[in-house]
């Protein structure tokens, strides 16, 4: 059977505006394409009134606030093996419808499976294996706690027993400590989105932020394994502290944390130092560091008494008059030293002295010789041989006690046998 070709929508505009009947006629078509689909949440509201033929429910998305509604067979919900209460998590098979009569869209569900704590402890674990894989439980990733916060954000149910532990507990270590408290939902559909807006309010204006809950069940404790929640907490800027409660199982929450505290009472005691023990620490150390001071002071005044016994300090001018009497001692000797130097150089300019006046010509004068000088003219000449003074040459005889003027009247040469005898 052949589709005949519809005529094309006539242009939209303030003057050609759509009737509503066309807007419900078209967003009922494009829901139908949609088709049939599995859905899961969470139920927050069941509506079965006796005598209906249709019942109606509210699921809600786990992380996030939103839901949808949903109509279905009253048999169907009495057919199922375990009763459907507020707060199950069921996947539910179905078809959207959109009711152009009052505009509203439901989901038309003929199959409800509910989930479970087997299959949620499953998805926990791919979960986890997930977030182990992104590096969000890293212990590299894990932010110090501050050691003394001036604020604390705390998240936990309206008046709970973590509460009051976390806040008793804090101000009996530290009463200075300020608590921003914000109370959110701790189990059910509501829980998440409201810990996650808590969780925005107070990154940033705290120094720490404190997640508590007094333990519980397995079911009750799967809103701190969501995922949203625990990426959250990966991206906040304030640390923050895990205190669940509950040791057999660790939620997700623990493992991404920056500390995971066993219970709300270790929280306390985590976040906040012990004003008592912290005052008998400082008084301690007080006390280590007078003593300290005290042993130091008397070994400094030891090692100066001991440095004060030595003779050099005991006497000092006793080195000086040591080292005097070796200068005296020095100078006496090179005084000695000095006298007989310059007595034996002395003695010997002495003896120099006797064998220059011994060999000089005075002396060689005196025992007979003379110096025979040829005058001519102003100058004269040493007469050494016979040719130095020929006949007639005036000559000048120098003696012992004077000069003798005299002329040569001839000369003689000896012969080399008589100058042999005379030299004999």
């Amino acid at each position: 059977m052949t589709q005949e070709p519809t005529a094309p929508a006539p242009a939209n505009s303030a003057e050609q505006p759509y009737p509503v009947r066309s807007v419900a006629i078209k967003v009922a078509q494009w829901i139908e394409r949609l088709g049939s689909i599995w859905v899961e949440g969470q139920v927050t509201q069941i509506n079965l009134r006796p005598g209906t033929r249709t019942a109606f429910l509210v699921l809600r998305d786990t992380s996030v606030d939103m839901s949808l509604s949903i109509t279905c067979d009253p048999d169907l919900l009495r057919r199922l093996p375990v009763p459907l209460t507020e707060g199950s998590r069921v996947v539910v098979y179905g078809k959207l419808q959109f009711f152009t009569g009052r505009g509203t869209i439901s989901l038309r569900v003929t199959e409800i499976r509910a989930v479970g704590i087997g299959e949620l402890l499953a998805r926990i674990e791919r979960l986890k294996a997930l977030l182990t894989a992104e590096g969000l439980f890293d212990p590299r990733l894990k932010r110090p706690l501050p050691f003394l916060p001036a604020s604390v954000g705390l998240i936990t149910g309206r008046a709970s027993a973590a509460e009051r532990d976390v806040l008793s507990v804090a101000q009996q270590r530290w009463p200075a400590v300020r608590f921003v408290i914000r109370n959110t939902a701790v189990q059910g559909p509501s829980a998440v989105p409201q810990m996650l807006e808590a969780l925005r309010e107070l990154d940033g204006d705290v120094d720490v932020i404190v997640i508590a809950r007094g333990g519980g069940s397995t079911e009750d404790l799967l809103p701190f394994s969501d995922e949203a929640l625990c990426r959250a907490v990966a991206a906040a800027r304030t640390p923050v502290v895990s205190a669940i409660g509950h040791e057999p199982d660790n939620p997700l929450l623990d493992l991404v944390a920056d500390l995971r505290a066993a219970t709300p009472t270790d929280a306390a005691k985590r976040i906040v130092p012990d004003a008592a023990a912290e005052l008998a620490g400082v008084r301690e150390m007080r006390a280590r560091s007078a003593a300290a001071l005290r042993g130091w002071v008397q070994r400094e005044a030891n090692a100066l008494r001991q440095t004060r016994s030595r003779p050099v300090l005991a006497d000092p001018l006793r080195e000086l008059a040591h080292r005097h009497d070796e200068v005296e001692r020095s100078r006496t000797a090179a005084r000695r030293c000095i006298d007989h130097t310059l007595r034996t150089e002395a003695t010997r300019a002495t003896h120099l002295r006797e064998k220059l006046t011994a060999v000089g010509p005075a002396a060689t004068l005196a025992r007979g010789y003379a110096v025979v000088q040829r005058v001519a003219g102003p100058e004269r000449h040493v007469v050494r041989e016979i040719d130095d003074a020929p006949a007639g040459s005036q000559l000048r005889i120098r003696v012992g006690d004077g000069a003798i003027t005299a002329a040569a009247l001839g000369t003689t040469r000896l012969t080399p046998q008589t100058t042999d005898e005379k030299r004999k």
